[in-house]
């Protein structure tokens, strides 16, 4: 199985067809795969080795993400098309990146495809980058002839999904990004201005206000313990997210968490929706039995709970249940999309209903972002006058106590 996870540069030098003696660059994984390319396209190499790593190269690390694969999916589609052959286009687009692990990945599929390799099956040695889903589709496209119009389809939903993905998570970062910004002004103020008032104050020879008090405790605390704080806040960031990636029933139970925060569950709901309706749309339109394109669904919902009710669906339908029913009993969906889907099975047009369902609901998730978005502006202002108006007020109490004795 190739690898994509180091890709290198070599160097290489030998002869092409003419016999002249030539020299040049390569990305590839391995000096094997490298050779591999170099004879597809015409050259007897000669010497290969890597190419000497320069100083500072490590503050550039290409990495290969969702975005970048739909991009190349649509780039494809957009070639094949054209009538452009599937081996040029991955040529043409390996040229085209200044990704270099993507560069990699793309060379090594036009390797491996030239070699005989079906296209789905080169996808399926890189699972990191190309799910089960992508790799059924484009194996039915492929057994259907229409590996063309089939990538157009898995193009426009990676976008869609990609889209839905930045809304959930503009959604999700406003309100880190309001919390984290308030507790970094909060620590500054309690580790570098309290103690100038605290030196002040040590000369009135009365006693402080309690929320003085507290607030000087708390900046002492800070002062004498902000490595501790911040260190202990990255480790438990850290901790929940290697949790949550390593134990089911703990991502389970944050994503059923989640659901139930105020606004911010309604979206993410809404989400989850949407992929639910518009992977099962794809696959179902793509010819997949509906057993077998319940379990693709299951993966990309992009929530625990309704993945695990997707399953559930799915052996419910091996049973000979209906779909409508087999959702109405996982208690997860309204009846509007229930009541939906139930048209499109009476009506044949299944495909068309799950769609339409998946517009509806990503619809309704870019008007609920936007609303948040508008809600936490103001919202921010209030959280940091609180917060910046509170050690105000308790640093001058103990001043305006001053004032009212003399």
């Amino acid at each position: 199985m190739a690898q994509t996870g180091k890709t290198q540069v070599f160097l290489w030098e030998g002869t092409d067809k003419r016999r002249n003696r030539v020299s040049g660059e390569i990305i590839s994984t391995d000096p094997t795969l490298a050779k591999a390319e170099l004879r597809q396209q015409g050259i007897v190499p000669l010497k290969i080795k890597k190419k000497p790593t320069p100083l500072f190269s490590g503050l550039r690390k290409d990495k290969i993400k969702s975005v970048d694969i739909a991009v190349f999916t649509r780039q494809l589609s957009t070639m094949m098309s054209a009538g452009i052959p599937i081996v040029q286009g991955l040529e043409i687009l390996s040229k085209g990146t200044g990704n270099t692990k993507l560069q990699a990945l793309i060379t090594i599929l036009k390797v491996d495809i030239e070699s005989g390799v079906s296209f789905s099956d080169a996808l399926q040695k890189h699972p990191l980058y190309f799910n089960k889903l992508y790799c059924n589709l484009s194996r039915a496209g492929e057994q259907s002839g229409s590996l063309d119009e089939m990538l157009v389809r898995i193009a426009s939903y990676r976008e869609k999904i990609e889209s839905l993905k930045a809304k959930i998570k503009k959604a999700l970062y406003y309100p880190a990004a309001v919390i984290i910004i308030a507790f970094l002004i909060t620590a500054g103020l309690l580790i570098f201005v309290v103690p100038q008032f605290e030196q002040v104050f040590q000369g009135f020879g009365a006693d402080l206000p309690v929320a003085t008090r507290f607030v000087i405790t708390m900046s002492e605390a800070f002062q004498d313990y902000w490595f501790i704080i911040f260190i202990g806040i990255g480790a438990a960031t850290s901790l929940f997210i290697t949790t949550r990636r390593r134990s089911e029933n703990f991502a389970f139970a944050t994503d059923k968490f989640m659901l139930k925060l105020p606004i911010i569950g309604d979206i993410l709901q809404k989400a989850a929706i949407a992929r639910f309706a518009r992977t099962l749309s794809i696959t179902f339109a793509a010819g997949l039995p509906l057993v077998d394109a319940l379990q693709s669904v299951s993966g990309a919902t992009g929530n625990m709970l309704y993945a695990n009710a997707t399953l559930k669906i799915r052996d419910e339908v091996a049973t000979g249940k209906q779909i409508q029913k087999s959702m109405s009993n996982t208690g997860l969906f309204p009846t509007m999309v229930t009541q939906m889907v139930g048209v499109g099975e009476e009506s044949g047009s299944l495909e068309f209903m799950l769609s339409k369902i998946a517009d509806f609901f990503e619809e309704d998730v870019d008007n609920a972002v936007n609303s948040l978005s508008s809600l936490l502006e103001p919202l921010i202002m209030v959280i940091l006058g609180v917060i910046i108006g509170g050690l105000v007020i308790a640093m001058y109490l103990p001043i305006f106590k001053l004032g009212s004795v003399i």
